[in-house]
């Protein structure tokens, strides 16, 4: 017993001696002291023969002092003493490509694939190989050869990532797209590198290449997959009539739900692609496999329809929530279509009275703790908006108490803020404020943050906070729909605190209203005046940001856009808006977007 232990304690020994002088062998290589790697090498290679880090350390410590011989001889000396390396070929051809002998190099290299066609089962290793001295062509040919000898192997993914650095793109795309249809769990890598390449842009080169060939694809083997990935493709590209094709086409040919359809109309209506999204969502109506699933889909259809409509249109909206109430009635699905009709009444019909009447009924009808924050929160941004702040600031403070631990708890804690703040009391909603920079909602803690600062500077400029209170008055307004009643009294407050530090402020607020109401030349008329006068200021990126959406949306002039989008690039890179405006400004001149 004694024995074995002393020999498991020379072993391990060994093994330590070996490890520390390992580590010692890499230090010296990696500071560039060769000849002192070279010997720690050596010995171990001595004390170990068949160890390939050791071979591989003596072989690059030669190469790296130029003593191009040495490694031949041991190169050669390990190629003929193994049958089942053939990588050593590659290791050859390397130190002559090292020597400027391309044309020896190239011998060896070709003799390493010439053993992929005997024997494709190294396709792997020399394939690697070749990596590793980003020989990738030679790669490339090593991974395909292998794949099509023996059915066993499948080197698309390595592929892929060869065809990808080598700028073939069509190859590459077709090679991710071998991988996931032979195994899908590859479907999320392959996305990701698809992503990487696909733009907004039609007309994008890779958008073209992948297009076709998904589609040159589909025709030869009718797969879902190259509809799905289709519809992937158009969605990038904001086509969602396109993208709906696509859609309809994999819902007829599987047993899939509408769920796809259901969720492509929620992006169109998220990307104002009124139009399409309203196609979308009534050919789930026509569709529907369940009564509770239409109400789903016809309450959808009516929420699009409340964001695109006119005055004009308002009454018949009403008409349509009434149908959908009287036809399904008090039941649990109902409950938000309900919340929603009554936040229409309030906001869109000035019906506040009804609408209250409405959340107070439904409020009856709730049957969780979370339902019942959602009436209260209804309730209390409808007393906001008839200035019955101290009722809804305790509807906030109930909803706080009823879900503490979600997000909604939050979102009434930043609304008792904005209440206080509307009511003129700033102290207290600063208050309130500071402690939601914490929140969990990077949403909640950027608002809360935005809005303290703004309190702040314009609490220290003007002590008795008179353009602030005008302020709070004008975004109150803007709160309660009165659009214009807001711009008029953002003009006074420019005209009495002309030069102050709040300026910026109302004339950014003052050109956001101003495109809600499509006066989009005097939008421009604020943004300019916010570049000239703050151009270095808090808000100078976003004016240049949103003009130049203007320029490019509403105003019809790319130039201007480009011009705008440019500056954002140049001037303020740690803005929010700066990797979509390289993107938009990428797109307008015409550049081919990785």
């Amino acid at each position: 017993m004694r024995c074995f232990v002393f020999i498991m304690l020379c072993f391990l020994g060994g093994l330590v001696v070996n490890a520390q002088n390992d580590q010692l062998a890499k230090n010296f290589f990696e500071q560039g002291e060769y000849k002192k790697a070279l010997r720690v090498y050596q010995q171990l290679l001595e004390e170990n023969p068949g160890n390939p880090v050791y071979f591989d350390g003596v072989v690059s410590s030669y190469q790296q002092m130029e003593d191009f011989a040495s490694a031949e001889k041991l190169l050669f000396e390990r190629l003929n003493n193994s049958a089942n390396n053939p990588t050593i070929l590659i290791e050859l051809g390397h130190n002559f490509d090292l020597q400027n002998k391309a044309e020896r190099a190239t011998q060896f290299y070709d003799e390493a694939l010439q053993i992929v066609e005997g024997r494709p089962n190294f396709g792997y290793s020399i394939g690697r190989a070749f990596e590793q001295y980003n020989l990738l062509d030679y790669a490339a040919k090593a991974y395909k050869r292998a794949m099509e000898l023996s059915g066993d192997g499948n080197f698309s993914l390595q592929l892929a990532r060869i065809n990808g650095e080598l700028g073939n793109t069509e190859e590459m795309f077709s090679n991710y797209l071998d991988l996931i249809e032979d195994d899908m769990k590859f479907y999320g890598i392959a996305n990701r590198e698809f992503s990487r390449y696909i733009t907004e842009d039609p007309s994008n080169e890779a958008n073209v290449i992948f297009r076709k060939l998904l589609l040159k694809r589909l025709q030869e083997n009718p797969d879902l997959l190259y509809n799905e990935m289709l519809s992937w493709l158009f969605v990038q590209q904001k086509d969602y009539g396109k993208a709906f094709a696509q859609e309809k086409a994999i819902y007829k040919r599987s047993e899939k739900s509408l769920q796809g359809i259901l969720n492509l109309a929620v992006m169109a209506k998220e990307n104002k692609a009124y139009e399409d999204a309203k196609e979308i969502i009534n050919y789930t109506i026509e569709e529907s496999p369940s009564r509770i699933f239409n109400l789903q889909a016809r309450h959808f259809l009516i929420g699009l329809e409340e964001e695109t409509a006119s005055e004009k249109e308002l009454e018949k909206i009403k008409s349509d929530y009434e149908a959908l109430l009287s036809e399904y009635g008090d039941i649990p699905e109902t409950f938000d279509l309900k919340i929603d009709y009554a936040n229409f009444l309030a906001f869109r019909l000035d019906r506040k009275d009804e609408a209250v009447a409405i959340l107070r009924q439904t409020e009856s009808l709730a049957r969780s703790d979370f339902n019942k924050a959602q009436v209260k929160m209804a309730l209390a941004d409808i007393l906001v908006m008839q200035e019955k702040f101290n009722e809804a600031l305790i509807y906030y403070s109930q909803i706080q108490n009823l879900v503490k631990n979600d997000e909604m708890s939050q979102n009434a804690r930043f609304k008792v803020a904005k209440t206080s703040y509307y009511k003129g009391d700033f102290e207290w909603a600063k208050t309130q404020l500071d402690i939601l920079k914490a929140s969990t909602s990077q949403l909640i803690a950027n608002d809360a943050m935005e809005l303290s600062l703004f309190i702040s500077d314009n609490t220290l400029e003007d002590s008795t906070q008179v353009a602030l209170k005008e302020y709070a008055k004008a975004d109150l307004l803007a709160f309660q729909k009165k659009n214009r009643q807001a711009i008029n009294k953002l003009d006074s407050l420019l005209v009495n605190h002309k030069g102050e530090k709040i300026e910026d402020e109302a004339l950014y607020s003052q050109a956001k209203l101003y495109e809600k109401e499509h006066e989009y030349k005097k939008a421009e008329d604020n943004y300019l005046k916010i570049i000239n006068l703050y151009g270095k200021d808090i808000l100078a990126d976003n004016a240049n940001y949103f003009l130049a959406e203007l320029y490019a949306n509403q105003l019809n002039d790319p130039e201007s856009a480009k011009k705008y989008y440019e500056q954002i690039i140049f001037n303020f890179a740690d803005s929010i808006y700066f990797v979509e405006a390289r993107k938009k400004y990428r797109m307008l001149r015409g550049d081919s977007i990785e």
